[in-house]
């Protein structure tokens, strides 16, 4: 007979192990919480390394900003319901603050301003305004800003990234830009042409001095060089030191199509990283069915296809994403939150999902869907009261924000994460204390 486990007990239980699931469990880690996590990675494998902030508001004009936090301001004024406006910008800070600080101790590094936003190029050539980026990316962000003399490299047979693309889009923005091509120096071995399989081999140091060897005949005028962010699965600073001592000039990286090598890094860090910090850490699972046993507690069944454990904890943030991450999901009627089927802030008919004009640079307005909160991050039940006193949302299934056309993915789920562990922690001493 199958033995049943006993039921694991702890203070927070988070689902969902995207970029603001993976984010909370840090935060609530760091506090002293005992945390369980439910959930797979599968929206961090398509990121692209990059921490937006926010870039664009409003969206109907497109208007881009050099300086994010100015940028909130302005935002929290005209959508008072957005996530950001629960927050400080204080707490928005010590937000960013602290994952970076994770980061850097787990070995991947991130570089900002801290005032202000960073541009750099693209895998197409275009120009991206974020916040944060990898360290391996920074030489090509001063390099852009400083117009220096730079050639970009790829690799004959890597799909969906150009250098002669981005020379030639970029050629009026960076005149002094040039493009090289050449064939991955794997010896002895047939690797197939994907940024992975790159990645991995340049994990080997004669593999590493063999692409430095083959680079140097192109630099000529070059102060500085661009390729595929390939530069190693692990420890992606040092592979990319060891290159440029080789070379002899600053190297960077430059994200390329999703799924990224900068989004596997960030899966690997958050996995090992946590790891070390010891929450429990069900990948690959889901939430068969939640109840609410007592005012301050739920029983969480979880599992695969069918149950094989259950989690009893005092509270729960639900980070589960929007329609990738599984969060939401439509029928040919209404959009539903699949855990606890929570009322949503939607569009009233199915035929509002929709504009006339795909590419409305306005968006659409199930851009906006998803669940309203209250100040504390708690999901709002039909009478507009917190559906659950201990359940709080995060991420991009919160309503009232188009995070990818107002350019503030990743930060609205570091901040979002961070004020709602901020709730709990706050609910949970308010407790202790009568």
């Amino acid at each position: 007979m199958n033995r049943v486990p006993e039921p694991i007990k702890c203070d927070l239980t988070v689902i969902g192990a995207g970029m603001a699931g993976m984010a909370a469990t840090v935060f609530a880690v760091n506090r002293g919480l005992s945390v369980c996590q439910v959930g797979c990675m599968r929206e961090i494998g398509f990121a692209s390394g990059l921490f937006d902030l926010l870039g664009v508001h409003p969206i109907s004009n497109g208007k881009k900003w050099k300086n994010p936090w100015a940028g909130i301001e302005e935002l929290i004024h005209d959508i008072p319901k957005h996530p950001y406006a629960r927050l400080s910008q204080a707490d928005i800070r010590a937000a960013f603050d602290e994952l970076l600080a994770f980061l850097d101790d787990s070995g991947l590094p991130y570089y900002r301003h801290p005032e202000r936003n960073t541009r750099l190029i693209t895998h197409v050539g275009t120009v991206k305004i974020t916040y944060c980026i990898p360290q391996t990316m920074w030489n090509g962000a001063e390099a852009f800003e400083q117009k220096r003399p730079c050639l970009i490299i790829d690799f004959n047979g890597l799909t969906g990234f150009s250098a002669g693309l981005i020379v030639n889009t970029l050629k009026t923005n960076w005149p002094d830009l040039r493009a090289a091509s050449i064939s991955f120096p794997v010896k002895g071995q047939t690797i197939e042409m994907l940024p992975e399989q790159i990645a991995n081999a340049l994990a080997i140091a004669q593999n590493r001095e063999r692409l430095a060897g083959l680079i140097r005949p192109h630099v000529r005028d070059a102060q500085v060089i661009g390729m595929p962010a390939v530069l190693g699965l692990y420890q992606s600073p040092k592979v990319a030191s060891d290159i440029e001592q080789m070379i002899g000039i600053p190297v960077f990286e430059i994200s390329t199509m999703p799924p990224s090598i900068p989004g596997l890094r960030l899966k690997e860090v958050f996995e090992q990283g946590l790891y070390e910090k010891r929450p429990d850490y069900f990948s690959q699972t889901s939430v068969l069915d939640v109840k609410q046993e007592t005012t301050e507690r739920f029983k969480i069944t979880i599992g695969y296809t069918k149950p094989y454990n259950t989690i009893l904890t005092k509270g729960i943030i639900l980070a589960t994403g929007r329609f990738i991450g599984g969060g939401l999901s439509a029928d040919r009627k209404h959009i539903r939150e699949t855990i606890f089927d929570l009322p949503l802030h939607q569009p009233e008919t199915r035929a509002q999902w929709h504009g006339e004009d795909f590419l409305d640079r306005r968006g659409h307005q199930i851009n906006q869907a998803g669940l309203e909160i209250d100040d504390q991050f708690r999901p709002l039940g039909n009478n507009g009261k917190p559906a659950f006193n201990t359940l709080f949302a995060t991420g991009s299934i919160l309503a009232h924000q188009d995070w990818k056309r107002m350019k503030c993915g990743s930060g609205l789920a570091i901040a979002t994460a961070f004020g709602a562990v901020k709730s709990f922690v706050e609910k949970m001493n308010h407790e202790d204390t009568r």
